[in-house]
């Protein structure tokens, strides 16, 4: 009886009450994109890659722990193999919820330590066509999300969001997001600068299952105005191996352990 009660209660419910709304969408595609298993390990290839085709490549080592659900606190850490000019450089990040990250990269060329400051998240990582925010990711609060349509894309069903900046705090004026009903996972971003006019594209061109949790494994972010491209593939990825809270402190920013770089 009360099942039957429960059944009919939904179905005189509005339509707009039953329906997802755009803050969970983004918040389900932030726990699946950023903050999967309690941490995670990945042997990354950076590619850049010019508007005349010419290549350079980037090898290194990405760790990340959580602290807290989803949503939460992380840590991140990333250790440079090559190319010679950042051969051992490393990059730390603490991401704490509604306010500003704390960021730091040491340089071995100076053997000098450099905060990052917040003004500089929308910088290019390291010469790509990422920013240092998007390595970590954004805080949804700092946006105004909007579903405007939902639509397939390939094969995946997806709802598409806006993300409007709240301040003007990046370097485009919003956002639309193509996030996969299933694992919502962002399988395409679109950027449009202060006119309005699309300069920048990110696509997730391969998902893996590692340990059961859907995984992007390669992924590209063109810049359309420069003709730039970035081309990211995890060769080796692995998720709960109990990274130690130590590893992320300025010591072994300039020392880091083998056992967790290699």
């Amino acid at each position: 009886m009360a099942r039957y009660l429960m059944v009919l209660l939904i179905m005189l419910l509005p339509i707009e009450a039953l329906a997802i709304s755009a803050e969970d969408v983004v918040k389900k595609s932030q726990a699946a994109f950023h903050y999967q298993g309690k941490d995670f390990k990945a042997r990354v290839v950076m590619k850049l890659i010019s508007k005349g085709g010419a290549e350079r490549v980037r090898e290194l080592t990405m760790l990340r722990k959580n602290y807290g659900e989803s949503g939460g606190d992380q840590k991140f850490f990333m250790y440079f193999f090559q190319p010679a000019d950042v051969k051992d450089m490393t990059f730390m990040v603490y991401k704490y919820p509604a306010k500003d990250d704390d960021r730091w990269l040491f340089v071995p060329a100076i053997n000098m330590v450099r905060r990052i400051a917040a003004q500089d998240k929308t910088s290019s990582f390291v010469g790509s066509d990422f920013t240092y925010e998007d390595v970590s990711g954004r805080d949804i609060e700092d946006d105004t999300h909007t579903i405007i349509k939902e639509e397939k894309l390939g094969e995946n069903d997806c709802y598409v969001i806006k993300s409007a900046p709240k301040r003007g705090d990046v370097d485009y004026s919003y956002k639309l997001s193509w996030i996969d009903k299933i694992h919502f996972l962002p399988i395409k971003e679109e950027y449009y600068d202060r006119k309005g006019e699309l300069y920048k594209v990110f696509t997730a061109d391969e998902i893996k299952d590692v340990k059961g949790f859907p995984t992007i494994t390669k992924r590209q972010m063109k810049n359309l105005q420069s003709g730039h491209t970035t081309e990211v593939a995890y060769i080796k990825s692995d998720y709960n191996i109990g990274i130690e809270d130590s590893l992320f402190s300025e010591r072994f920013l300039k020392q880091p352990l083998k056992k967790w770089i290699e």
